[in-house]
């Protein structure tokens, strides 16, 4: 107990800049998740079909392989065919790969979520607006739009709480986040009993982040009520 006591700053001092690079993998995905995954709902719905069947079949590989088999193609398959990799070398390179699997993965998810909640605004509204004398885009953004926000938050909650564990997946190739930073304490501990317990401290941080994105998202979810 007395040695865990001696080595507890060095443990938080390092789970401490995992933690930031989570938090930055986190939100670097949502900025570009969020545009992302609308644009592949309005190719996924739109009436070009050659456009509409393609982005229906990268959303479906997407959603249908492991975000882990995809960070390791993305990150390795352009150095095999290319003969070097694209992404430079260092933790740089690597956070970079990482984020555009991310980005990527869950843009597709994000795009079905947008999908249901603007194909679940009735018609009739639309029409009500075109004979206002409003435009497509008028419609969308004042009507359709507000609406789908309302429908949306519950499930973009689901899938925003479970990105933040799915972070811990970078560390599969070599990028330094909470768990990795835990993990490579654990292998640098040369034989203490009971090394394991860094690992633990992790899930305080995830407990903790969640808790906080689950009271703002359920303040979020209020605040949207008066679309009763």
């Amino acid at each position: 107990m007395e040695l865990i006591l001696q080595q507890m700053p060095v443990v938080v001092h390092s789970l401490n800049i995992g933690f930031i690079q989570t938090l930055k993998l986190f939100f670097v995905t949502l900025i570009g998740a969020f545009p992302l995954g609308l644009i592949i709902a309005f190719g996924s719905m739109s009436r070009f079909r050659p456009l509409s069947y393609f982005t229906k079949v990268i959303v479906w590989v997407v959603r249908g392989t492991p975000l882990m088999i995809q960070l390791l193609i993305i990150y390795y398959f352009p150095g095999l065919v290319l003969g070097n990799a694209i992404w430079g070398g260092g933790e740089t390179g690597r956070f970079a790969a990482a984020a555009v699997s991310f980005i990527f993965n869950y843009a597709c998810y994000f795009s079905e979520i947008y999908r249901g909640g603007i194909q679940s605004v009735p018609v009739g509204q639309e029409e009500a607006g075109l004979v206002l004398g409003m435009t497509r885009t008028q419609i969308f953004f004042k009507i359709t739009l507000l609406q789908m926000i309302k429908r949306i938050v519950p499930p973009m909650s689901n899938e925003i709480i479970t990105l933040v564990k799915d972070t811990s997946l970078a560390r599969i190739i070599a990028l330094q986040e909470i768990i990795w930073a835990g993990q490579a304490f654990m292998k640098g501990s040369q034989g203490i009993s009971g090394a394991i317990w860094p690992l633990f401290f992790t899930a305080v941080y995830y407990l903790i982040f969640n808790g906080v994105l689950t009271v703002l998202l359920g303040r979020l979810e209020k605040k949207l009520d008066y679309f009763r």
